[in-house]
């Protein structure tokens, strides 16, 4: 496994690994015809924005890393009572 793979695979530094491989599926499934998945990429795409504007939040406050930890995500969404997205 090459690096950006890891980097990409990695729960620490992706927090939206279960939404792509949701979306990933469902292409093999519907034999890569699009618009049948569009919802997946659609809860992929909130995923990512919703983590993006967290993490520049804490980007502006000074904390560190800019990323939460997949165990830190973990109790943010515990609180909030599930995925805001």
């Amino acid at each position: 496994m090459d690096k950006n793979t890891r980097k990409v695979r990695n729960r620490d530094i992706n927090p939206c690994i279960e939404e792509s491989d949701a979306s990933q599926k469902c292409l093999d499934v519907y034999n890569y015809e699009k618009k049948m998945c569009s919802e997946y990429f659609q809860r992929y795409r909130n995923c990512r924005k919703y983590w993006h504007n967290i993490m520049l939040q804490r980007r502006r406050d000074g904390v560190k890393p800019d990323m939460p930890t997949a165990a830190e995500r973990q109790e943010l969404l515990a609180a909030m009572g599930g995925k805001p997205y």
